[in-house]
């Protein structure tokens, strides 16, 4: 890849740096660092005197020491949040210099989780989540691009490469980093062998509602210790979770939830990592919302005690606004979908598939649509 491909949050970053701090968090290697620079050289700035990462050592002095670049400008702390006093610091330098640098904060953690305590940044920051390349964000729109997002998955590094050798070889290494290195950086952790099982076995499990009791017999540690390490993960943006949709007409099922992978690559059977990379998809869209527009959108799934499921719920104000389900093929529409429809006939109602060039609306108003279209209409 040469050049550089626009990201979906520049304008709003840019727009939002004019009036408060801006954080992003998000996957390691989604591209935030990337972004970030090419914000400041964009406003006329040297990125490699504006740019201070935690991980280089001799940046990690200055941070300590609070030596930051003299006058106004762009400002961009990498990683910062892995020092414990990252947020009185933060802090400090808005309120002292604030008029005159934009602070932009970057980190593959979940800042909006490691943010918390010590010195309140309350009304300091805007904050924006950047994922992996979906489909929307790419120049070409069509049923390749989708092939090509499901075998080398989202981030930018094995995305451009379109080697399969070397998207198993990031993947691999990848998830090493993240157990070996970024959790043992952030918590205090005694069993990294049995997390890095726990990262490997997850993958199979894609799809169905996950049982942490399950995985407590097969890892033979406690409920709690499970329970806290997929937390863990969800905080360094390896997984994600999302939750049962639930209303008075419908008798859903309650707790439990489902998981699916920023890198959707692990998911070996394609109908489950179609699925998975879909749920990436409409996540990022959410959290697009979310972040912008202040929506009270979330995402969700539909399961009820008959076994009725349909894979994805979008919700607003805890009301729905979209049911999704997602086939690898076949315009047969699923029939838990005709349920939930005809209890929410108002609600928009999609067949997602990966056939080519399909756009049809049944008899009772629901969508079938191939996925390159439907996902051209999202971030």
């Amino acid at each position: 890849m040469t050049g550089y491909l626009n990201r979906y949050i520049e304008k709003t970053i840019t727009e939002d740096l004019k009036q408060k701090m801006v954080f992003i968090g998000g996957p390691r290697q989604a591209g935030k660092t990337t972004l970030a620079k090419y914000l400041c050289k964009q406003a006329g700035f040297d990125p490699e005197k504006r740019y201070i990462n935690w991980d280089a050592l001799e940046d990690r002095e200055k941070i300590m020491t609070e030596m930051f670049p003299a006058g106004s400008g762009y400002l961009v702390l990498d990683e910062i949040h892995k020092f414990s006093r990252w947020r009185q610091i933060v802090k400090g330098l808005y309120d002292k210099r604030g008029d005159e640098i934009q602070i932009l904060v970057t980190g593959s953690a979940r800042l909006d989780y490691y943010r918390r305590g010590g010195d309140s940044l309350q009304g300091r920051y805007h904050f924006h989540r950047l994922l992996p390349l979906t489909f929307a964000e790419l120049d070409v729109h069509n049923r390749e691009t989708i092939e090509n997002l499901l075998i080398y998955g989202g981030f930018p590094e094995p995305f451009f490469l379109q080697s399969q050798r070397q998207t198993k070889r990031w993947s691999r290494e990848y998830r090493s980093r993240l157990v070996r290195e970024d959790l043992a950086d952030l918590e205090n952790v005694k069993d990294l062998g049995l997390i890095e099982h726990l990262v490997f076995r997850l993958p199979d499990l894609v799809g169905s509602p996950l049982s942490i009791n399950a995985l407590r017999l097969d890892l033979q540690v406690s409920h709690q210790s499970v329970t806290r390490w997929i937390t863990m993960l969800e905080n360094l943006y390896m997984i994600f979770r999302i939750y049962p949709f639930g209303a008075p007409k419908i008798r859903a099922v309650k707790k439990e939830a489902k998981h699916y992978h920023f890198d959707w690559t692990l998911i070996k059977e394609m109908g489950k990592r179609f699925e998975n990379l879909m749920a990436c998809h409409l996540l990022k869209w959410c959290f697009f919302m979310q972040d912008t527009q202040g929506r009270e959108i979330e995402l969700r799934y539909f399961r009820d005690i008959d076994k009725r499921e349909v894979d994805f719920v979008i919700t607003e104000d805890s009301k729905p606004i979209y049911f999704i389900e997602c086939k690898k093929s076949g315009q047969k529409i699923n029939r838990p979908l005709y349920y939930l429809k005809t209890r929410f006939p108002d609600v928009k109602a999609v067949q997602v598939v990966l056939e080519n060039d399909i756009d049809l609306v049944s008899k009772d108003d629901i969508r079938v649509c191939s996925a390159h279209i439907f996902l051209s209409e999202f971030v």
